[in-house]
């Protein structure tokens, strides 16, 4: 076993608070830049740029976990982190069918969906930044129920976290884990800038899930 550093909340062009150039191809050239060995894409409410992420990965030597950042009924932020690209996409089927709303790029800015070659192939005209119909704990059910990982976003902050939203941790939910924010302007915000190390076997989502369980010798360094 050994310490792979990972960066698991990074956002694509997709989304609405990414900038335009953090196309798929881009995000696995600066993670490699920042020497990343696994990062998880987890675009809000959508999975359609983590195809294009991890064809490009794959050639290059580092790991794209499949994933998405939630907005749940209550307005918090869960990452949903999964084995496999089939994974996310049937989270998203469900995403989708609970989320409402037209976007509007003049107020949120474009939501693009580019292919491996950086090349756009499309708009996503979804209301992504918006809150889906599905409670905190409907996200955490599915989320288990594919076999994924789930961690609740930025605990820390003042807005669209879990103490934001409701105050407290609820005892009867089941999360994997919770994500510490590192306090920094806006401008230092980038790939690589925060990162966890994890000490596992191998850099996929069950060394990840026995590390935050802090089982069969895996852990979180820090």
């Amino acid at each position: 076993m050994k310490a792979f550093r990972a960066d698991l909340h990074i956002h694509s062009c997709l989304s609405p608070c990414a900038d335009l150039d953090m196309s798929p191809k881009a995000i696995v050239e600066k993670s490699l830049e920042e020497g990343l060995d696994i990062v998880a894409l987890c675009d809000h409410n959508s999975a359609e740029n983590v195809g294009a992420a991890i064809r490009v990965a794959t050639k290059r030597g580092i790991t794209v976990i499949p994933g998405m950042e939630i907005n749940t009924k209550e307005e918090v932020h869960i990452l949903a982190l999964f084995e496999g690209e089939a994974q996310a996409l049937d989270m998203q089927r469900t995403v989708y069918s609970h989320l409402q709303g037209t976007n509007r790029p003049e107020l949120f800015g474009d939501q693009v969906v580019a292919n491996e070659l950086d090349e756009v192939e499309g708009f996503n005209d979804r209301l992504l930044i918006g809150a889906t119909g599905l409670t905190l704990q409907e996200v955490i059910g599915e989320i288990h129920n594919l076999g994924g990982l789930c961690i609740a976003s930025h605990i820390d902050r003042p807005s669209y976290s879990l103490l934001s939203q409701l105050g407290f941790v609820p005892p009867d939910i089941k999360l994997n884990g919770v994500e510490i924010s590192r306090p920094m302007q806006r401008e230092e915000i980038d790939i690589g800038k925060a990162f966890t190390s994890f000490f596992i076997e191998a850099p996929n989502l069950k060394e990840l899930g026995l590390a935050l369980e802090g089982k069969d010798d895996r852990k979180v360094l820090g």
